[in-house]
């Protein structure tokens, strides 16, 4: 599918509309739809809060009627859970934005994502105009989120559908080789000696450091500083 694109409608403050456009070049997507903004001129918080995305996000933003939105898109809104059930169906039913990143994953459509105000959203009548609906699971004991907070996590649950593995950072784990790990063991073996560790316990502890590096995945630099402590702290034994 291609990128789905970002709706605000009637947006209050110019800060709010920075706060989204940066998200939005966070998480991979570009194209920003305004539905009635106030004036955001060069030196408004709206640029001030949009960072990068003052270069290209922002100042490509498109206004257009609510109407333009949902004659020409597959329209998502975004809402605060209401406690709607199946026997009203303006909010309901509703998916949470990982939900809905998987159902549109494999849709072909020119898809919208539409964030209401920041005093009460969308009204019911712009919602049930709306094709789907999307809720942050939120405490039942507050459950409104501000705009800017809204659709920042909204976005990021939703950066499959705007970003390929191009762009995402390498955050694989580089565990360190296998023999520098197995001679890691071996020192500390020889230290636990050094140092007159009990016999009795010295299998067991080395088991026990076996099984902690072994679940941290430890990388070499890692290894490599484990070695140097061990190393230092038998030199000043030695002084």
């Amino acid at each position: 599918m291609s990128k789905p694109a970002v709706a605000v409608v009637e947006p209050e403050t110019p800060g709010n509309v920075g706060t989204i456009a940066r998200a939005m070049k966070n998480f991979g997507f570009e194209d920003l739809y305004l539905v009635d903004p106030p004036a955001l001129p060069r030196e408004s918080d709206a640029y001030g809060y949009a960072a990068q995305a003052r270069e290209d996000v922002l100042p490509n933003a498109e206004e257009v009627s609510f109407d333009y939105l949902v004659e020409n898109f597959h329209t998502v809104g975004f809402t605060a859970i209401t406690n709607q059930d199946a026997t009203r169906h303006v909010r309901f039913p509703f998916r949470t934005p990982a939900e809905l990143s998987e159902s549109l994953r494999d849709v072909e459509s020119e898809t919208v994502f539409v964030f209401g105000r920041e005093a009460n959203g969308l009204n019911n009548e712009e919602m049930a105009r709306l094709d789907e609906v999307c809720s942050i699971p939120a405490s039942a004991d507050y459950p409104a989120l501000n705009l800017g907070q809204a659709a920042t996590v909204s976005l990021y649950e939703l950066r499959d559908l705007a970003m390929d593995e191009s762009q995402l950072p390498d955050v694989s784990v580089h565990r360190a080789d296998e023999e520098d790990v197995e001679r890691f063991y071996d020192h500390f073996a020889d230290f636990l000696d050094d140092v007159d560790y009990p016999e009795e316990k010295k299998d067991k502890t080395v088991r026990m450091v076996r099984r902690i590096l072994g679940r941290a995945h430890p990388t070499g630099r890692e290894v490599s500083t484990l070695h140097g402590i061990l190393r230092r702290t038998r030199q000043r034994l030695d002084d």
